[in-house]
């Protein structure tokens, strides 16, 4: 009967244990896992910005139309980009480089802004800091203008 007695006593001195364990723990837990959800998110949006780009310089910037230059051709691609990639946490800018002999590098860059499991902005979590995430994409192409000679 004392051997009972001292089992039930040592299960009730630690009965409260892993519940002290979980709330030490959860901190880390939620920041883990907000910087998870937030680098898949991330990669997501990478891969549609990759495509929509491509589409978007072989549409406005390989044939451009009459007297558009190559700053017009840039607002185009980042209108085009603005409208497929809707996010308030989305931000893309667009330039030109290197126009020479006859081709032009358009480049654009994404820029993410982490959120806590989407419902707002945060720029930290529990502590941990989450950056502001850009990816930068670039495309070299020979605008064709028809009947124009270099």
């Amino acid at each position: 009967m004392g051997l009972m007695v001292d089992r039930i006593c040592a299960v009730g001195r630690s009965s409260g244990q892993m519940t002290v364990e979980f709330v030490a723990a959860l901190p880390v837990l939620l920041a883990v896992a907000a910087v998870s959800v937030n680098a898949l998110t991330f990669f997501g949006w990478c891969a549609a910005f990759d495509d929509d780009f491509r589409d978007s310089v072989r549409v406005y910037a390989a044939s451009p139309a009459y007297g558009q230059g190559v700053g017009d051709t840039c607002a185009l691609i980042e209108r085009a980009l603005d409208e497929r990639l809707d996010a308030e946490n989305v931000s893309v800018s667009v330039s030109a480089h290197g126009v020479s002999a006859g081709h032009t590098s358009f480049s654009a860059t994404l820029e993410y802004m982490p959120t806590l499991f989407g419902l707002g902005l945060k720029s930290e979590v529990m502590g941990v800091e989450l950056p502001k995430l850009s990816h930068t994409e670039e495309l070299v192409v020979d605008c064709y203008k028809p009947g124009v000679l270099l």
